[in-house]
């Protein structure tokens, strides 16, 4: 997590993003499964985020939750499920596929867990992303 981090600050360092970190987990997959997912999801909040991103890591009851939030726009809640379906392009002239919000989701379900799109107190998108936690 924190290499991700630290290589995404500095993909995005002409904006002098804020990427904080708080806590610890591990998962119970495949390494690049987690990578690929948490690539997409700080990926976009660095995207849309004004000055702050928060990654929040927690373990409880054989569950790993990481929840991202930045404080961009955000994004109406009746635009989330398009966003997280397969080219579900909110903003067409902002780049990317469409594909990120889908392949966490799919990723996720692999493992039988999920992602649940929310507005964030910082102000813009909360992305919670709930799989197995792992054994140290």
């Amino acid at each position: 997590m924190r290499e991700l981090v630290r290589a995404l600050s500095r993909l995005h360092a002409a904006r002098a993003l804020a990427l904080e970190v708080e806590g610890n987990g591990h998962f119970a997959g495949d390494r690049q499964d987690l990578v690929e997912m948490l690539g997409n999801l700080l990926d976009n909040a660095c995207q849309w985020a004004r000055t702050r991103v928060h990654i929040t890591l927690r373990e409880a009851g054989g569950e790993l939750e990481i929840l991202v939030e930045d404080d961009g726009p955000g994004m109406p809640p009746e635009v989330r499920e398009l966003a997280a379906a397969r080219f579900g392009r909110l903003d067409e002239a902002a780049a990317g596929s469409g594909l990120g919000l889908a392949i966490v989701t799919e990723i996720a379900a692999m493992y039988e867990g999920s992602l649940a799109l929310a507005t964030s107190p910082l102000g813009g998108l909360s992305a919670r992303l709930r799989l197995p936690a792992g054994l140290p």
